[in-house]
């Protein structure tokens, strides 16, 4: 049901949308202008269970300002909360399932960990 999924994505995401979906638009400045404009590519062993179900093979990581904040507003909107904010030198985690199953990524990063990374050009 793509009109519940975007009603969804935009109650609990915040995300906008439109009549195809959601629209992002990428930062084109560098990392260091953007203070940390990057994508990550991450790659997991075939039979991990890091995506919740096997027929999940990829997901999405969205940047948060505020994750207790998410957390309390996603218990609200009764999400299916996955796990616990998982904290790391470079950020904390949270993941959550949409309607249909699908595991979300949510990350608070810490800024500037990853300084001096070396980064592809995407054009």
């Amino acid at each position: 049901n793509p009109a519940l999924m975007n009603k969804w994505y935009n109650e609990v995401l915040g995300l906008a949308s439109n009549d195809y979906g959601v629209l992002f638009k990428y930062n084109t400045r560098t990392p260091k202008e953007s203070g940390g404009a990057s994508l990550q590519l991450g790659t997991f062993k075939k039979d991990s269970d890091y995506f919740g179900k096997d027929s999940q093979q990829y997901m999405i990581n969205f940047r948060v300002d505020n994750l207790e904040a998410f957390l309390e507003k996603a218990k609200k909107l009764e999400v299916n909360i996955i796990d616990e904010i998982i904290s790391y030198d470079y950020g904390s985690f949270l993941h959550i399932e949409d309607p249909e199953g699908n595991r979300i990524e949510l990350w608070q990063p810490i800024d500037g960990t990853f300084d001096g990374e070396v980064f592809n050009e995407m054009f």
